[in-house]
C-alpha cells in the first residue's frame, strides 16, 4: 500500500500525468455536456408534439373542448357575483328577474330603467313591467363569451346606455345564473329571440339591440330569424363584431402559434364548421331589414379591426337600400379602447343618439312588429 501511495504521488508530479488527466476530465465533460444537450433536445421534441400535434388532433374530436374555446362559458367572474341586486354594481333603480323560454330554460335578466326614472318611488316588478310600455326606446343587449351580465365593462356601458334607454341585460343559457345547461349557436340564439319576443310585446318605444363580440352574430342571427316572423327592431348596434367564425379563430391571438401548422384547418377549423360553430354574421346581415351601425376600436386585439371592417364591406355589397343604411364607426388605436372600453369614448353618446334619431318612425317600427 505504501508503494502504490508513492506510485501515484510520483505520477501525480510528473508532467505528462497531468496533462493525461487534464485531458481525461475536459472528455468527461464534454460527454456531460453532450448528454445534456441531447436530453435537452428529446425533451422539446416531445413538448413539440404534445402542443402542436397531440392537442390539435385532441381538440378535433373534442366537441366539449371547442365548445369552450368558443363560449367560454366556465369563466365566471366575480366568484362572489351578486346576479339578484344591481345596485351592488351601482346600478340603482334596475331589477333582477328570469324568464322561461320555450324549451324550459331560464335565463337571468337585468332591467335598467332610464335615469330620468331612477328617483321614482315604486318599485314593485308590476311597476318595472307596466313602466317598459311609457313609449321610451329600449336596447336588449347582449354581452360576448366569458363573463355575465354584470362584468364591469357592461355594467359600465349600461350607465352609458340608460341616459337614453330602458336597458335589457340577460346571460345565456349556460352563463351567469341562468340555466347550466349545454350551449351552441343556434341554443343563444333561441334565447335571444325569446328575450326580444318578451320585450316586444311590452313595450311601446322603439326597440333597439346591441351586440358586443361574439353577442354581434347572436344578436344578427337571432333579428335574422324574427325577420322571417315580420318582426324587426328599429335599429341595430354592433360592437366590435366579425364576419364569420372561421376567419375569427384564424385570427385569434391564441392561434397564431397554431395558424401556419400544415394541419391547422384539418384540426381546427374544419371540425368547428362541421360542428356547427360557424356564426356566419356576414351571411345573416343581409336578411335583417334594419339599420346598423358598427363600432369598432383600431386596436382592438381580440376581433381584429379588419374583420370589423370585412363585415361592414359584405352588408354593403348585399343589403339594399330600402334595408336600412349600415355605419361604420371606427375608433383611433391612439385612444386604447380595445376589445372592451368603447363605453369611455366621450362621443359615444352622441354617435348612438345620432343613429337612433336617423332610424324610422316609432309607428312606422310598429306596423313592421305585425
Amino acid at each position: 500500500m505504501i508503494r502504490n501511495r508513492c506510485l501515484r504521488k510520483l505520477l501525480s508530479t510528473s508532467p505528462k500525468y497531468r496533462i493525461i488527466s487534464e485531458n481525461f476530465r475536459k472528455a468527461s465533460c464534454v460527454q456531460k455536456s453532450e448528454r445534456v444537450t441531447c436530453t435537452t433536445f428529446k425533451l422539446l421534441i416531445v413538448i413539440f408534439i404534445v402542443i402542436f400535434v397531440i392537442f390539435p388532433l385532441i381538440f378535433r374530436y373534442s366537441y366539449k373542448l371547442q365548445s369552450h374555446v368558443v363560449f367560454l362559458n366556465f369563466v365566471r367572474v366575480p366568484s362572489n357575483a351578486d346576479y339578484k341586486h344591481p345596485s351592488a354594481y351601482g346600478l340603482d333603480g334596475a331589477r333582477n328577474f328570469y324568464l322561461s323560454t320555450n324549451d324550459n330554460v331560464t335565463l337571468g335578466v337585468w332591467q335598467i330603467l332610464p335615469e330620468n326614472l331612477v328617483g321614482t318611488s315604486d318599485k314593485t316588478d308590476e311597476y318595472f313591467e307596466k313602466i317598459l310600455g311609457n313609449c321610451q326606446d329600449v336596447i336588449i343587449y347582449h354581452h360576448g363569451n366569458a363573463g355575465t351580465r354584470l362584468t364591469d365593462h357592461r355594467v359600465q356601458l349600461y350607465k352609458v346606455l340608460r341616459k337614453h334607454f330602458h336597458v335589457i341585460a340577460f346571460d345565456y343559457r349556460s352563463y351567469g345564473d341562468s340555466s347550466n345547461v349545454e350551449p351552441s349557436e343556434d341554443n343563444l340564439v333561441r334565447d335571444s329571440v325569446n328575450i326580444y319576443e318578451w320585450v316586444s310585446h311590452r313595450t311601446t318605444g322603439r326597440l333597439f339591440i346591441w351586440g358586443h363580440s361574439l353577442g354581434t352574430s347572436i344578436a344578427i342571427q337571432s333579428m335574422a330569424n324574427l325577420q322571417r316572423k315580420g318582426s324587426v327592431p328599429a335599429g341595430v348596434i354592433l360592437e366590435a363584431p366579425f364576419n364569420n367564425m372561421k376567419e375569427e379563430i384564424s385570427k385569434f391571438p391564441l392561434a397564431k402559434i397554431f395558424r401556419n401548422l400544415p394541419w391547422f384547418s384539418y384540426t381546427v377549423i374544419q371540425p368547428m364548421q362541421e360542428n356547427g360553430f360557424t356564426f356566419k354574421t356576414d351571411q345573416f346581415i343581409c336578411e335583417v331589414d334594419a339599420p346598423i351601425l358598427i363600432l369598432h376600436a383600431e386596436d382592438d386585439h381580440v376581433v381584429p379591426f379588419s374583420l370589423g371592417y370585412k363585415l361592414y364591406e359584405a352588408a354593403r355589397r348585399c343589403r339594399t337600400a330600402t334595408q336600412g343604411k349600415i355605419e361604420f364607426h371606427p375608433f383611433d388605436k391612439k385612444y386604447g379602447y380595445d376589445h372592451k372600453f368603447i363605453y369611455r369614448a366621450p362621443e359615444l353618446p352622441e354617435i348612438i343618439m345620432k343613429f337612433v334619431d336617423s332610424v324610422i318612425p316609432d309607428t312606422q317600427q310598429h306596423n313592421y312588429r305585425g
